[in-house]
């Protein structure tokens, strides 16, 4: 598990370079779509970017930026494999980890894919790039690391669910030679406490007289001869 997030940390660091070039990539897209003859459809798919940067990109740094773009994928897609080996999982990391292979799957249509909130990746888009052309490419990445967190912080969840039931039950199966001297030492003065309260009754019969009894009432004034 520490191996998984130690990538999925680096993997983060090397979108953050990638998005803050976000407007080199869009333009990189834009000259060998050019080149292609294919500047109508939608950037749609991995493969489509591929291409581009293989057979109609002519400038090293369109070919950078559009390496960089394909090499994320590539790390995502072994990471989903690893994610798999690391924990079986539950039906909710089966599903986060089967979403991230169908985004990263070369041929998966992404092109109507759209960022949300906290991400601002297409709103940094033309109205017109964000609704026919780049939208989806754009959002791919963002979306797929949203869903690797989220399956690091619920696989993190279920172990540590299984680990502490053990932890209970270390903590209840206390050795006997630990619990007998606790269980002596309140015994011992459970005793002690009765002793002293029955000395005090004793003391207080032995020690108790009787109240004096008062003389009768005779009015005043007279007196027995």
């Amino acid at each position: 598990m520490n191996e998984v997030v130690k990538t999925l940390r680096k993997i983060e660091e090397k979108y953050k370079l990638f998005q803050q070039q976000q407007f080199t990539f869009i333009r990189a897209l834009e000259r060998t779509r050019e080149e292609a003859h294919d500047s109508i459809r939608p950037v749609s798919s991995i493969v489509q970017v591929q291409c581009y940067k293989d057979h109609h990109c002519y400038n090293s740094t369109d070919s950078r930026i559009l390496s960089m773009f394909v090499s994320i994928c590539n790390e995502l897609r072994c990471l989903c494999q690893r994610m798999e080996t690391v924990h079986a999982g539950d039906s909710v990391t089966k599903a986060l980890l089967e979403k991230c292979k169908v985004l990263l799957n070369d041929s998966n249509d992404f092109s109507a894919l759209r960022a949300t909130y906290p991400h601002g990746v297409v709103n940094h888009l033309s109205l017109e790039e964000a609704r026919h052309r780049y939208g989806g490419v754009v959002s791919v990445l963002p979306i797929v690391l949203d869903s690797m967190r989220e399956w690091v912080t619920h696989s993190k969840r279920k172990l540590l669910y299984v680990v502490s039931p053990g932890c209970a039950m270390c903590k209840k199966e206390t050795p006997t030679s630990q619990t007998a001297p606790a269980a002596l030492a309140s015994n011992s003065n459970e005793n002690t406490v009765q002793l002293q309260e029955k000395d005090f009754k004793k003391f207080l019969a032995a020690n108790q007289r009787p109240p004096k009894k008062k003389a009768p009432w005779r009015p005043p004034g007279k007196h027995p001869y």
